[in-house]
């Protein structure tokens, strides 16, 4: 799917879905959009309103900063911020309180977005905060957007990866209730999240020889079988399995003192096993910072680590670094897709272009040096 894709790193167009418009998600689109600097990396199109972008504009009272408005994604224009108006219906802006209708049109804002992910006339997906209750509907009876894209691209097992610079943390259940986790996990459920990690800290990482930590999912992961089984029957086996496939996978630890030991800075990156045992730490490390990116997926998605925020939502409060570097993940990403796959296409292509250009670094006779291998 990559190979037919834009190749052009320089102007990667980056579809934003505005998610619950009742919430914080204009205020932290805008206010990343704002920075001129980020429609000179990329070229970014919402996929919202332009009248609920202006009456957002206003209620933050952000100036100097131009929207330029498009009929279809076609008409996106490189260098400037472009929004695409999704529904021609009046818009009923409640700050701070989920409607049906804000949920009904962060569906149709996320559903347009995938639609030109697949014709491909966009090449990366920014998701804003939806309110998981107010968007459900007859095309949207998922928990959230991790599932709905696994369904909307035919994957079946995709991994909900939080990431912040070198933390990576990702869980092997999801949106789950608790009580429904232990009976949930299977040897071959863990094996596949490994292999959609590993595959996934190579590709979209760059990360050659990926170096895995395996939580437990009892206190001190089991104690032996003293406190739980599940690590010797399920656990254990997978990560054997693991190896066997030539994935450094290692565990299984017991999460408190992983954590609480600075331990996981050993590693790439961490599988937990269910939702809070892996995202209470990455949002106590890593909370304002923090993006969650869906990996396994033949598109890149990311998304802020935070929700709709609808307690501060319109009093210009919200942090926007999360949305940035959710942006600026996916294009991160999207380029390390594009090296990854050139150099699978063509490694001896790949390795005499890289030649060339070492070739223009070479010293001169006088100044030459041993090299070293």
């Amino acid at each position: 799917m990559m190979k037919e894709r834009n190749r052009d790193a320089d102007n990667i167009r980056v579809a934003i879905s505005h998610g619950d418009f009742n919430g914080i998600s204009y205020e932290v689109i805008l206010k990343t959009l704002a920075d001129k600097r980020i429609s000179e990396m990329c070229t970014p199109l919402v996929y919202g309103s332009s009248k609920i972008a202006s009456y957002h504009r206003k209620t933050l009272k952000i100036s100097d900063f131009e929207i330029n408005m498009v009929k279809r994604p076609e008409h996106i224009q490189s260098k400037k911020v472009n929004i695409y108006n999704i529904f021609q219906e009046e818009a009923h802006i409640e700050l701070g309180v989920p409607t049906e209708q804000s949920g009904k049109f962060a569906f149709i804002a996320l559903e347009k977005a995938v639609e030109d992910l697949k014709s491909q006339k966009v090449d990366v997906l920014v998701t804003g905060p939806i309110n998981k209750k107010n968007i459900q509907r007859e095309k949207f009876d998922f928990p959230g957007h991790t599932e709905y894209l696994a369904k909307s691209f035919n994957v079946n097992q995709v991994l909900m990866l939080m990431v912040c610079d070198d933390l990576r943390i990702g869980t092997v259940t999801g949106h789950l209730p608790l009580s429904e986790v232990v009976e949930k996990l299977t040897i071959n459920m863990i094996l596949d999240k490994i292999r959609i990690l590993d595959a996934s800290l190579k590709q979209d990482f760059s990360i050659r020889k990926p170096k895995i930590a395996v939580l437990g999912v009892n206190p001190h992961a089991g104690d032996g079988g003293l406190l739980g089984k599940e690590e010797n029957e399920i656990i254990i086996p997978a990560i054997k399995k693991a190896h066997s496939e030539g994935v450094l996978a290692l565990g299984p630890f017991a999460a408190d003192g992983f954590f609480g030991s600075s331990q996981f800075k050993k590693f790439d990156a961490i599988i937990a096993m269910y939702h809070d045992q892996g995202l209470i730490p990455f949002k106590t490390l890593a909370f304002e910072g923090g993006v969650n990116y869906t990996a396994g997926l033949p598109i890149v998605r990311t998304s802020p680590a935070h929700g709709t925020a609808y307690d501060i939502a319109g009093k210009d409060s919200a942090s926007e670094e999360s949305f940035r570097q959710a942006l600026y993940l996916a294009c991160d990403i999207y380029k390390s897709r594009l090296e990854y796959f050139e150099i699978n296409e063509d490694p001896l292509k790949f390795y005499l272009n890289t030649q060339e250009h070492e070739d223009d670094d070479i010293p001169d006779e006088e100044d030459s040096i041993t090299p070293t291998y």
